[in-house]
């Protein structure tokens, strides 16, 4: 009987992945056995190595090594491309098993970069140079800065991963950036099939924002309540399958181009009065990654449901997106907001960390 995250990818199409990395896990085997069981890839972000490396001895020592000749920026970089490359030989089996489409590592771009386009290439250009691992994304925030980063990058050869996407208007120009990256490597004369994408969707922090707006609207908004997310999510699905079944991908396709893949973030849900996995189980479809916190995923192993749930009651999840629009709410305003205090969030985890690491860093 295989675990519960085989079958997810197994019977459901579904890649899951970990929203989280430690160097503990590194070098004490957990990851690993992660992997066994049926982790497919691995995302990091600012502030998930803020709490990596303010919460543990492990990179001290590095630390103290690297800091003894740069800045404690330099070496904050220095511990990250270390735990981004173990990871990425870690997952290496399954990037070559699954023929270059899962097994990725994850990591982000300084969070300063999320309104320059020109900073972005460069800074990721150069991030994915030193890691060197074929199996690293890096990852640029969907910002309008963003999108033309994304079609520079992927004209490069470079795997992204696009991460703080809040509405499915951001989500359909996404799509276009990529399809126009991967337009320009094919020009160029480069190989395509090596390229992989995800669109990196943020799933609870929608409803976290929504709800307080529905609960202002009586019956009318609370019948919508807990719903607006995974409706979406649903109609993210439905775009991709439409705009990667055009013929215009179809031709990229039969040059080795990979789609790019909706990806569930942000899954762990935030009201104690929603069920644990409401991100998960309602959101399992082909072609798709869900990137779960530790006690998600944990929870998924223990009590998870595998069914192909994304591709249901299409009809119904326009009809809470039409509902939410009749009652005056824009999604797009949220979006906006939502995109507004991602950056916001992961600049001041890195910030935070900095200025940790410059104090220890004069205490030598």
């Amino acid at each position: 009987m295989s675990s519960p995250l085989i079958s997810l990818y197994e019977d459901g199409g579904q890649s899951p992945w970990l929203d989280n990395l430690r160097r503990d896990w590194i070098e004490d085997g957990q990851l690993a056995d992660l992997v066994r069981r049926g982790v497919r890839g691995v995302t990091s972000n600012p502030t998930i190595f803020a709490k990596a490396i303010s919460g543990s001895d492990r990179y001290d020592e590095q630390f103290a090594e690297a800091v003894a000749t740069s800045s404690a920026a330099d070496a904050y970089w220095d511990l990250v491309v270390t735990d981004i490359v173990a990871a990425c030989d870690l997952l290496a089996e399954v990037h070559s098993s699954s023929e270059g489409t899962d097994g990725f590592v994850s990591v982000e771009v300084a969070p300063a970069l999320a309104h320059d386009g020109p900073g972005t290439v460069a800074a990721a250009r150069a991030l994915h140079a030193r890691i060197d691992r074929p199996n690293v994304m890096i990852k640029v925030p969907a910002t309008i800065e963003g999108l033309s980063a994304i079609e520079t990058l992927v004209g490069d050869g470079i795997s992204v991963n696009v991460t703080l996407i809040f509405s499915v208007e951001r989500y359909d120009q996404v799509i276009e950036a990529y399809l126009r990256g991967l337009e320009h490597l094919a020009a160029a004369g480069g190989a395509l099939a090596p390229v992989a994408g995800v669109a990196s969707f943020f799933i609870s922090r929608v409803d976290s924002a929504i709800d307080p707006l529905l609960e202002a609207h009586g019956a009318a908004g609370a019948a919508l309540l807990g719903q607006v997310a995974v409706a979406q999510a649903k109609a993210a699905f439905a775009l991709a399958q439409r705009r990667f079944g055009e013929e215009r991908f179809a031709v990229l396709a039969a040059q080795g181009a990979q789609r790019q893949r909706p990806l569930w973030a942000s899954t762990s849900t935030k009201n104690p009065s929603y069920p644990e996995l409401l991100y998960v189980d309602t959101l399992i479809g082909p072609g798709t990654v869900n990137t779960l916190p530790d006690a998600t995923l944990l929870a998924f192993e223990d009590h998870g449901q595998v069914s192909s749930s994304l591709g249901r009651d299409l009809d119904a999840a326009i009809e809470v997106l039409g509902g939410v629009a009749a009652l005056g709410i824009d999604l797009e305003d949220v979006a906006a907001q939502l995109e507004r205090e991602g950056v916001a969030s992961f600049a001041a985890s890195f910030d935070q960390l900095l200025a940790e690491l410059e104090t220890k860093a004069a205490s030598r």
